[in-house]
C-alpha cells in the first residue's frame, strides 16, 4: 500500500489543520497509509557549531525519505506558513535533502473564509527553494474554510461538497505520485544541487 508522511504544519496543540489529517487518514485507509508526522519536538533552528543535525530532525527525514509522499497541511497566520512549519523546513534542507523530487500535496485549514489560501501559495515558495525542491502536485488547493464548524462529533467533514473535492484530489495525488515515480532520472543531480547550496553563504 502506498505510504504517505501526512505533516502538521503547526505546533498548535488543539488544531484543525491536525484533525484535518486525522481525518484523510481514516478516510482514505483503505487507499494509502498516512503517518501523521509532529513538528512542535523540533528545536528552534540556528546553524549548529558541529554542522551536525539533531536526531530527532534526521528521524524525522528519514521518515519523509521512505515515504511515497507527503501531505502537509498548513494554517495561515499573517498571509504566511506559521513559524513553526518554516522552522521544520529549515532543518529539514540543512545537510539533509528529503524533500528533493519527492511528491508533495498542499492542504489547509483556517478559521475563517479564506482556508489558507496564501498560506498554501508561501508554501509552494519555500518548497521550490533549491535546498528542498519537491515535486510539489500543480493546479490543485484545498482550502477548509470556517474549520472549527467544519466537523461532527465523530471527526468527520460535514460538508459533502468539500469531501467530494478531497477525495478528487486525494485521487489525483495518488496518480501524481505514479508519475512522478517515473521521473527520477535527474535525482541525483537534483540531489548535488540541493547540497551545492551552502548554509554557511547566508
Amino acid at each position: 500500500m502506498v505510504k504517505i508522511v501526512a505533516l502538521v504544519g503547526t505546533n498548535s496543540e488543539n488544531s484543525t489543520n491536525r484533525q484535518l489529517l486525522q481525518y484523510m487518514k481514516a478516510h482514505f485507509a483503505n487507499q494509502a497509509e498516512l503517518e501523521l508526522l509532529e513538528i512542535n519536538h523540533l528545536p528552534l533552528f540556528d546553524k549548529p557549531a558541529d554542522k551536525k543535525v539533531p536526531e530527532v530532525v534526521r528521524q524525522m527525514a528519514l521518515t519523509i525519505e521512505s515515504a511515497d509522499g507527503v501531505v502537509i497541511s498548513t494554517p495561515e497566520y499573517d498571509h504566511a506558513i506559521p513559524a513553526a512549519l518554516l522552522n521544520a523546513l529549515n532543518w529539514l534542507s540543512y545537510g539533509i535533502y528529503p524533500f528533493v523530487d519527492k511528491p508533495v500535496m498542499i492542504i489547509g485549514a483556517s478559521y475563517g473564509t479564506l482556508g489558507s489560501s496564501r498560506a498554501q501559495a508561501h508554501l509552494r515558495q519555500v518548497l521550490d527553494a533549491p535546498e528542498l525542491k519537491a515535486r510539489i502536485m500543480p493546479s490543485s488547493e484545498f482550502l477548509l474554510s470556517h474549520s472549527l464548524q467544519a466537523f461532527d462529533e465523530n471527526n468527520e467533514l460535514i460538508d459533502q461538497d468539500m469531501v467530494a473535492q478531497l477525495e478528487g484530489l486525494f485521487e489525483d495525488f495518488l496518480v501524481f505520485m505514479q508519475i512522478t515515480s517515473q521521473l527520477g532520472h535527474a535525482h541525483s543531480v537534483n540531489q548535488k544541487l540541493a547540497e551545492s547550496v551552502s548554509w554557511e553563504n547566508r
